[in-house]
């Protein structure tokens, strides 16, 4: 039923627009409706005059009415079309896709998307914190936690680029989510360096030079600052809550945790690029 009725509407919106858009269809309706009057004017013929004057003011006023409506129309053509385009797509598209099957909604994709990876999609460069002084590096407490300490790089130029950047949001991440402000304790480590650390026993390192991502610019050792000082022992309840967001994170974009070593080293992270260390 409907059908019908929206067919009824597209045909009737039509023949206006026929009429408001183009001459031939102003004429085409004038002469109908003059063609109506003659033909009133014909069966009234057996009438008395009186019905013959009835009928010539019929057709005057038929003719001035749409005289008028055709000046309207010239003078809002623009509006006219409008209104015709508004009659017209409605029904249009009723019939258009009356049968057609409707697409069904948009659904989002229900796969989880990892935001620090967006992050580092985006192409955001981000920007190294300020260096900490020296000696916040260079305490007895540091010193025990972490032997020769005051001697190493903490120069974040000379690190792989994409693992600085996926250091950086990491960075990021701890101190805008959890509150964490976080430093670098040792990035890039020379050879030379790396067997001093291996001397000092396993308790230190086990890698010897060559053997470390360090050697790459490929790895850092990073910490929690707080109050101004290092906390680096996992004794510190608050440090080791904050070690182990620290692997969540840092493994979400993709770096590698020492905390899941059998040598457990919370503080380490490393890029592990293929082909560049030779094991």
């Amino acid at each position: 039923m409907w059908v019908l009725a929206v067919t009824v509407y597209f045909i009737v919106a039509c023949a206006v627009s026929w009429m408001v858009l183009f001459p031939s269809g102003r004429e085409f309706i004038l002469g109908a409706l003059a063609g109506a009057g003659l033909r009133l004017g014909r069966r009234a013929g057996a009438l008395a005059q009186q019905g013959m004057r009835d009928a010539d003011a019929v057709r005057t006023t038929g003719r001035a009415a749409a005289g008028r409506l055709a000046g309207f129309v010239r003078r809002h053509w623009i509006a006219c079309a409008c209104g015709a385009a508004l009659v017209c797509l409605p029904p249009l598209a009723a019939l258009l896709l009356a049968e057609r099957p409707m697409l069904s909604a948009y659904e989002p994709s229900t796969r989880a998307v990892n935001e620090q990876v967006a992050d580092l999609l985006q192409g955001e460069q981000l920007v190294p914190p300020p260096a900490l002084p020296p000696l916040v590096f260079a305490t007895a407490e540091v010193a025990q936690e972490r032997p020769l300490l005051a001697s190493a790089s903490r120069d974040w130029a000379m690190l792989n680029a994409d693992y600085t950047q996926r250091l950086l949001t990491v960075f990021r991440i701890m101190k805008t989510r959890y509150g964490y402000d976080m430093a670098i304790l040792e990035g890039y480590r020379s050879a030379a360096r790396q067997d001093a650390l291996a001397a000092l026993g396993p308790g230190v390192t086990n890698a010897r030079s060559w053997q470390s991502w360090h050697q790459y610019g490929l790895a850092a050792d990073c910490a929690f600052v707080r109050d101004g000082r290092l906390v680096i022992s996992e004794k510190d309840p608050w440090a080791m809550r904050g070690y182990q967001l620290y692997g969540q994170v840092a493994e979400s974009v993709g770096l590698t945790w020492g905390g899941r070593w059998k040598m457990m080293d919370f503080g380490h992270t490393e890029l592990r690029l293929p082909g560049v260390m030779k094991r």
